[in-house]
């Protein structure tokens, strides 16, 4: 079953229990899909999985500095909706490899293209991205880098 038919049948889902948590974000997702869809031109389909990936991290980014901005003006009702909205985002995502993992990662994919400086983060981000794009935070995979390569 495809991403955005998962996504779908938990609306109706929630929907059909009254979940006010929930359903008001995943009316959210099923929008930014519809967008999408209409900005490609698609007539009729899915997306692809990758795509709804890319939607959700993209709307998981906006929660988080949502969520930033909140706590910064003491806004704790504002921020207990956004952190609702970014549990029923990241049930969708695929799970993000911790700390640990992601230092191995990035040592191999150092490896894989003799990166030695700086001037190769490029070459290893793209591998990474190729290979690992949905279950790295690039965030953390950046700075690892950055301590890596400045050695």
């Amino acid at each position: 079953m495809s991403l955005e038919k998962k996504i779908e049948e938990t609306l109706n889902l929630s929907l059909k229990n009254k979940d006010k948590n929930t359903y008001p974000t995943l009316r959210l997702i099923i929008s930014a899909i519809k967008d999408v869809k209409i900005a490609q031109k698609l007539k009729a389909g899915n997306l692809k999985d990758p795509d709804v990936i890319s939607i959700l991290k993209k709307m998981l980014k906006q929660r988080n500095d949502s969520c930033e901005a909140y706590k910064k003006a003491n806004r704790s009702d504002l921020l207990k909706n956004e952190m609702k909205e970014i549990e029923v985002i990241n049930q969708f995502l695929p799970k993000q490899l911790g700390e640990e993992e992601t230092k191995k990662i990035c040592v191999q994919a150092a490896k894989q293209v003799n990166a030695s400086s700086m001037k190769d983060m490029g070459k290893v981000m793209g591998i990474l991205k190729s290979n690992h794009g949905d279950v790295l935070d690039f965030s953390k995979v950046s700075s690892i880098l950055k301590e890596l390569l400045s050695k």
